[in-house]
């Protein structure tokens, strides 16, 4: 999330001495001392590493001189904004290019597409290869969600998890009990609705394509997916009453402009004092605290995505990973950056840094959860093992695919007729992708 605010770099550098010294750090091997090859080092090698523009990069970027000083290997890294670092990417890879050696991407939004255009090298034998790296500390839903086609398409670097954000005083207030299925969060949206006095019951994403991670956890606790068995469900029973309880919700309990909002604007609303509830990524806190313009900051609350039908089952995903390009002249170089930059320790510094890490290990350490308000690291801890491993249909073209499921949403939160009779002409539109995507 590029507009969020990180530790000055003064702090920052302070909690990396500290931190190496607590948690034990010792220098990363080099792949060739890792794995008995002895024929030559890593030395002198230079690497390029893009980035999007995103708190990880903040608390990882001062550390990357000790990882030069260790291993000999030069960095050069290459910052970009999270849209240009697609279309940079795209271009280089399209054009064969050697560069870069190592970059970050998305995997639930970008991973289908680039694997299958051969720009991701797969890593499962570098990961596997260094018992000493331990793959098996990673969450399940981190690695299912970076992998297509059964290989292991990017490492996870930070992971999010869907969860209800709610205002500490309004429902107190209100004698209210925080909600703990989707029914009681329908109930307390409506009971603490109060538009004349400029506070709504719930807000959340309304823009087509971002309400669709959102929309996604209510879709799946209600026992439904974006594609079942290869097709297209976005139409079933499940998907339909899914996407009524959060389309009503923000028609019925959010603000006149919630069509408009994404994260950004969602979240400063709810910050703001101006919403009851709030659902969204607990990856974005920091906005949600952040506001200089609401003082009740210790009103806010944070706990599990409320449960449907089939229980509270949020998405549960690798945000941001990882990856080696195929055409790298340096890929033992490469993996050696990344190996270090999602080990134990390394994820340790930056989770400090209120970055949510994929590493079951450092949630278990008390230190790794210093970074989160208590309560908010309560929550973490309690879904960090659970939920589904994707927040939006897993297709190549993932951006036409959410066009379909946002636009069912919107029509409800616009109170559009004939809602079935459009659900089912997305849903044949998502098939037609489908198909043309397995010819």
């Amino acid at each position: 999330m590029n507009k969020l605010q990180l530790i000055p770099s003064g702090l920052a550098g302070l909690l990396v001495v500290a931190a190496l010294a607590g948690c034990g750090y010792s220098p990363a091997k080099r792949p060739s001392e890792a794995t008995g090859n002895t024929a030559g080092g890593l030395e002198g090698r230079t690497i390029t590493l893009v980035t999007g523009s995103h708190p990880w990069v903040d608390a990882i970027k001062p550390l990357i001189p000790q990882f030069e000083k260790e291993t000999g290997i030069n960095v050069r890294v290459q910052g970009y904004f999270e849209d240009q670092l697609t279309q940079k990417l795209t271009v280089q890879f399209t054009a064969q290019s050697e560069s870069p050696d190592v970059f970050m991407y998305r995997p639930l939004q970008e991973g289908k597409l680039f694997y299958q255009s051969g720009w991701l090298e797969p890593l499962d034998a570098y990961a596997i290869r260094d018992k000493e790296y331990d793959l098996a500390d990673f969450s399940p839903q981190s690695i299912r969600s970076s992998t297509v086609d059964g290989k292991l398409a990017g490492i996870p670097i930070v992971t999010e998890q869907q969860i209800l954000y709610y205002r500490k005083d309004l429902l107190e207030e209100a004698g209210i009990a925080v909600p703990a299925t989707i029914n009681e969060l329908v109930a307390a949206a409506a009971k603490l609705n109060h538009p004349e006095k400029g506070v709504y019951g719930f807000v959340a994403r309304g823009q087509r394509s971002p309400l669709v991670t959102q929309v996604s956890s209510f879709l799946y606790s209600e026992g439904g997916d974006f594609i079942e068995d290869g097709k297209a469900a976005i139409n079933t029973l499940a998907a339909m009453k899914a996407f009524e309880t959060y389309g009503s919700l923000l028609r019925d309990y959010g603000p006149p402009n919630v069509i408009n909002m994404s994260w950004p604007q969602a979240s400063g609303f709810f910050a703001e004092g101006k919403a009851a509830l709030y659902t969204d990524a607990n990856s974005i806190y920091r906005a949600v605290l952040g506001s200089k313009h609401y003082e009740g900051e210790g009103d806010i609350g944070f706990a599990p995505f409320p449960a449907g039908s089939k229980g509270s089952l949020p998405y549960n995903i690798t945000s941001w990973g990882l990856a080696i390009n195929p055409k790298s002249a340096d890929k033992e170089a490469a993996w050696a950056f990344i190996k270090w930059a999602s080990s134990k320790q390394m994820t340790l510094l930056t989770q400090q840094a209120g970055n949510p890490g994929p590493r079951t290990s450092v949630w278990n350490d008390p230190q790794g959860t210093t970074g989160f308000p208590v309560e908010l690291a309560s929550v973490f801890k309690q879904t960090i093992n659970g939920g589904i491993d994707h927040d939006r249909p897993q297709t190549v073209d993932v951006a036409a695919a959410r066009e379909q499921v946002g636009k069912i949403v919107q029509m409800i939160i616009a109170g559009e007729p004939n809602i079935r009779k459009s659900a089912n002409q997305a849903n044949a539109a998502l098939q037609d992708i489908l198909d043309k995507e397995a010819e």
